[in-house]
Order: structure tokens, then C-alpha cells, then sequence
């Protein structure tokens, strides 16, 4: 199980296949991490990390709906601390005031998910993939995730109906734009479609911020799950690290009053007002990132002035 595959990547900007499917991608890969921190692996932690996600999906399909989602939040909130990671929030206490909302955020790592689910319960979007994973797929389809079919384009308008329903029904439903990891140095395109949810439900967006840094400040790179990565390796790198903080800064609503364009564009530029990191605006400069940057020792972010549209 790669980071291409196993993680929980949704609606970014994608590469088209002949026969109608279509997979995002990004730059990022093993060049843009530091080696992994020396020393031996806490045994003791990963075993309690593995324990809890068992836990989760035991005790998951025993409750209704409601308490269902606060289990699945504690149990975050648990999965986190055992991994190291201290999760800060900041902005608003929370994704809502009152029903449904639409909550967008820019993607580096499986700690995201978590980090998201840890504030509140989210319905996370979720490629049909993810459901034939052994214990993640089975975790995600008892937590209510919504499924994607990227092999087929002509589901995707079911998918957004889908979304748009259990918006309206008062769910969070989360979404990463991007569509794929990123290492934090750039970030890729915010795909329009799911915002299109937001708007037929007449439900806001709310974006939120991601921020992975150690302790000192600088930016936690290792804790990025990129490229060919495995899940397992990557779950490694995050257990040795001497601290980890996962920042989430929960931005103004959105109202669903524009395009899905625009609410895109918006979105993307508050969350890069938080990171720094400004997102491409387009597939040509996508395209244009991975010639210049994509057999460096780091994937450079943009300058702001290629990212006008």
C-alpha cells in the first residue's frame, strides 16, 4: 500500500485516461523529505497506534449514527497523541453553527484525516478505492465516508448528488481539493466539483488550513506521505520524529453564492494566506511544476505572480 494509494485522496485536478477515468497527481515525492530521524522505532507506540485503529473498527458498527461519529472523534483525537502529533486548533470553536457544511482543506499526509475528524465528525469524500483496503476500507465505510469512482467520469455527478444530499440532510462532508498530497513546499489545483455539492445544497464552505510543523517552528517534511511512499513507512517516520504539531485553522464560511469556480479560487487563497504556500491555479502549470521541479532535491513553490489567473 502506497501513499498514491493509500490514503484518502478526492476530487484534484486529473489526469486523463483514455478510457474516461482520471487520477491526480502531484510532483512531490522522496526528494522533497529529509532522511528519516536515526533510531529505533517505538515499538510500544506503534503497536498502541495499530490497537486503536482496531479498536475503531470494532466498535464503530455497534452504535447509531450519532454517538458513532464521537467515537470515531475520540478515537482520533487518541490515534494522535499515540502517533506524537499535538493537535492545535485555532480560528473558529468549529466546521458549523447549524446544519450542513462543506469543508475543504489543503492535503499532506493521512494525519489530516485524522486532525479533521479529531475536531468534529465528518462524513470524509473518499475514492471508491479506499472501501477494498483491508481494515481502512472497512473503518471508512462505517464511518460514513462518501466514495468516489475515478474510473468512471460519468459517475461523478452521482458523486456530487451524493455529497449534496447528506449536506442537506446537516452532515460535515470533508474534501481535499488538491485530490492528492502534497509536500508543503506547493500545493496543487482545487478541483471545482466538489463545491458544486456546496451549491446545490445551498450549504457554506469552510475552509480550513493544514499546517504540519516540529516543535521548533520549521516544517515537518517528514511527516508528509508523498509519492511512492509506503503507508507503513511513512506511519515510521512520523512515530520517530522528536515532535510533531498539526495546526488546523478554521477560516470564515464561504458563502454558497458564487460559482464553483470562484468558491474554489476562494478557497484556495484563504487557506494559502495560513500556509504560505500558494496553490496553481491550472493543469498547464502543473504540468509546467513537474518539468522544472520534479527531479530536484525539493519541489520549489511557484512565485506568486505564476499563479494570477
Amino acid at each position: 500500500m502506497t501513499a498514491a494509494t493509500a490514503r484518502v485522496p478526492v476530487l484534484a485536478h486529473p489526469t486523463i485516461r483514455p478510457g474516461g477515468g482520471w487520477v491526480p497527481s502531484s510532483p512531490c515525492g522522496p526528494h522533497c523529505q529529509p532522511p528519516s530521524a536515526p533510531g529505533a522505532l517505538p515499538v510500544l507506540r506503534f503497536a498502541a497506534l495499530a490497537g486503536l485503529v482496531l479498536l475503531a473498527l470494532l466498535g464503530t458498527p455497534l452504535l447509531p449514527r450519532r454517538p458513532r461519529g464521537r467515537w470515531l472523534r475520540s478515537c482520533s483525537r487518541a490515534a494522535l497523541r499515540v502517533a506524537g502529533v499535538r493537535l492545535v486548533v485555532s480560528g473558529a470553536d468549529g466546521y458549523r453553527a447549524g446544519g450542513g457544511v462543506l469543508v475543504v482543506a489543503n492535503h499532506q499526509s493521512w494525519i489530516d484525516v485524522l486532525a479533521l475528524t479529531a475536531v468534529a465528525p465528518v462524513r470524509i469524500l473518499a475514492k471508491r478505492e479506499v472501501q477494498t483496503w483491508p481494515v481502512i476500507g472497512s473503518l471508512a465505510a462505517r464511518g460514513d465516508a462518501l466514495f468516489l469512482d475515478r474510473t468512471e467520469l460519468r459517475s461523478l455527478p452521482a458523486t456530487v448528488a451524493g455529497a449534496a444530499d447528506a449536506l442537506r440532510a446537516g452532515a460535515v462532508v470533508a474534501v481535499f481539493p488538491e485530490g492528492t498530497t502534497w509536500c508543503g513546499a506547493a500545493s496543487g489545483p482545487f478541483r471545482r466539483a466538489a463545491f458544486q455539492a456546496a451549491i446545490d445544497a445551498r450549504v457554506p464552505v469552510r475552509p480550513v488550513a493544514i499546517t504540519l510543523r516540529l516543535f521548533d517552528g520549521s516544517p515537518a517534511r517528514a511527516a508528509t506521505f508523498v509519492g511512492d511512499q509506503e503507508l507503513v513507512d511513512s506511519v515510521r517516520r512520523v512515530l520517530r520524529l522528536p515532535g510533531l504539531v498539526c495546526e488546523l485553522t478554521i477560516l470564515p464560511e464561504l458563502a454558497p453564492d458564487a460559482d464553483r469556480r470562484e468558491l474554489a479560487r476562494a478557497a484556495a487563497g484563504a487557506i494559502a494566506e495560513v500556509t504560505g504556500v500558494a496553490h496553481l491555479a491550472s493543469l498547464r502549470q502543473l504540468s509546467g511544476l513537474r518539468r522544472n521541479f520534479g527531479g530536484v532535491s525539493a519541489v520549489k513553490p511557484p512565485s506568486p505572480l505564476s499563479i494570477q489567473s
